[in-house]
């Protein structure tokens, strides 16, 4: 006669259950961490990768530039070392602009670029420049009819070439290649509050110096 098998206790079904739950916990460990082997951060493996492409991309960065120069150098032509600047010719009828031109363009030049200025006119480069015309006019008047403001204006043509003959400066005005760039500047002055029309000349040719250098940069 089959005898029925009696029921189990709670207590042998929980034993049961969490010898179970040890056997997969013990199952899930053993699959995260093999002996031998350690276990992998993710939160290191953002870092490691930025590292390394920091350092890719310098290198590249490096190797890409190495054909270009920095600095004040990289904005002018690279042939070129010495720059003879004749005395500026004057056509106006105040004689003293041409040397004082030429002394602001000599200094323009040595401060602002890598070039020697030379005595030379076989100088790798001539920087020419010409005063075409000085001008002043009259703004504003007093009730007595005595100028109260004026503006000095200065015209000046400049070329700079290579020894080789090759056009330097380069402007999209310029016709053909005997065509200089021209440059005009004006500096307003009030004899009433001390100034002279000579101060005003001399801040119209320092302004001058400082485009026509500023000319002379590359264009790419």
């Amino acid at each position: 006669m089959h005898r029925p098998m009696p029921p189990q206790s709670n207590m042998s079904v929980g034993v049961q259950a969490i010898g179970t739950a040890q056997l997969r916990t013990i199952g899930l460990s053993s699959t995260m961490a093999l002996p031998g082997r350690r276990p992998l951060d993710s939160r290191r493996m953002p870092k490691k990768v930025s590292d390394t492409f920091l350092v890719v991309w310098g290198v590249l960065l490096l190797g890409g530039c190495s054909a270009y120069q920095f600095g004040a150098a990289a904005l002018y032509p690279r042939d070129i070392r010495t720059v003879h600047i004749p005395v500026v010719r004057n056509e106006s009828f105040r004689h003293d602009l041409g040397p004082q031109l030429t002394d602001a363009l000599v200094k323009e030049v040595e401060r602002r670029t890598p070039y020697k200025v030379v005595s030379n006119p076989n100088a790798d480069s001539v920087l020419r420049c010409s005063i075409t015309a000085q001008s002043k006019v009259v703004l504003t008047e007093t009730s007595s009819d005595d100028p109260r403001a004026l503006d000095s204006a200065i015209t000046v043509g400049a070329t700079w070439m290579a020894r080789d003959g090759r056009r330097l400066m380069q402007n999209s005005l310029a016709s053909s290649e005997s065509d200089s760039i021209g440059f005009s500047q004006s500096v307003r002055f009030v004899p009433e509050a001390g100034q002279s029309i000579d101060t005003a000349n001399q801040e119209a040719i320092d302004r001058l110096a400082r485009r026509i250098v500023s000319q002379m940069e590359s264009r790419w």
